[in-house]
């Protein structure tokens, strides 16, 4: 039985994950927004540059700290490699080459796959109820796709510092030389987005919000929280880009979309409950 601690923890976990994936699901909104100004490297290095800046005034602040010298680089450079490199790599490409169906259901693939990899990667066995949940809030984000088809003990802290700060490292050293290329070596094309209000709104969203902050909270989110637990909040991330889309791009909504977004938060409060 949970201690009164242990539940605390785990409700802090959970606001933790709702935070992290509303503002990711305003994150899509805002590449797109970026990406009206800017080609993909362009976004994706002044993004994680402004990042790393940020990361790095923390440390010289005191308010976190790194030593990957001691801890070693193999582990922290394989996940800047898979993220941001591989992941945000596909991600860009797909807003601007694919509509939301296919961007909807990808995402909402996320946790069926950690699901499944975090058995025999961390010994971490769902539960059927866990399983049956998640597959429940995958039919509500392919519902929400098919309804838009027409448009396009630890010291967690530490933990999670280390985690956004190789992230955010590897993303500046990878994907700026990429940008350069990309504007073939003009800086002036290289920075001249950035002179755009909207553009750079954008960007500082993405960076200091999207980055920084929300993988702070899902470094938490995924210290205290199982895998299957906690990636599943990422079909969340699909239900705010919906309603974000019919806010403020005034894409249309009906009450199917709305039933699918019930469905979602009954898998995703399913999962919960079953783990």
């Amino acid at each position: 039985m949970q201690s009164a601690t242990d539940k605390k923890t785990q409700f802090k976990a959970i606001l933790a994950a709702i935070a992290c994936h509303v503002a990711w699901g305003f994150s899509f909104l805002a590449s797109r927004k970026g990406l009206d100004e800017a080609p993909v490297f362009v976004l994706l290095s002044h993004r994680f540059g402004l990042s790393f800046l940020a990361m790095n005034l923390l440390v010289l602040l005191g308010v976190g700290e790194t030593d990957l010298r001691r801890k070693g680089l193999l582990k922290p450079l394989l996940l800047g490699l898979m993220e941001p490199v591989v992941y945000f790599f596909g991600e860009q490409y797909g807003i601007l080459h694919s509509n939301t169906v296919f961007s909807g259901v990808m995402i909402a693939l996320i946790p069926i796959v950690s699901t499944l990899a975090a058995a025999p990667v961390l010994g971490e066995k769902p539960t059927v109820g866990q399983l049956l949940f998640s597959l429940l809030s995958l039919g509500g984000v392919v519902g929400i796709g098919f309804m838009n088809s027409s448009s396009g003990a630890l010291d967690w802290i530490g933990v999670a510092f280390e985690r956004t700060y190789s992230i955010m490292a590897v993303g500046t050293v990878v994907f700026t030389p990429l940008a350069l290329v990309q504007t073939r070596g003009s800086v002036v094309k290289y920075v001249q987005p950035l002179a755009e209000p909207t553009y750079l709104m954008a960007v500082l969203f993405l960076a200091l919000i999207c980055s920084v902050a929300c993988y702070f909270l899902s470094g938490y989110t995924i210290t205290y929280m199982t895998v299957a637990r906690g990636t599943v909040f990422s079909n969340l991330t699909t239900a705010v880009s919906v309603f974000a889309g019919v806010i403020f791009l005034h894409e249309p909504f009906t009450w199917f979309g709305a039933l699918c977004c019930l469905v979602i938060f009954v898998g995703i409060y399913g999962v919960q409950k079953t783990g």
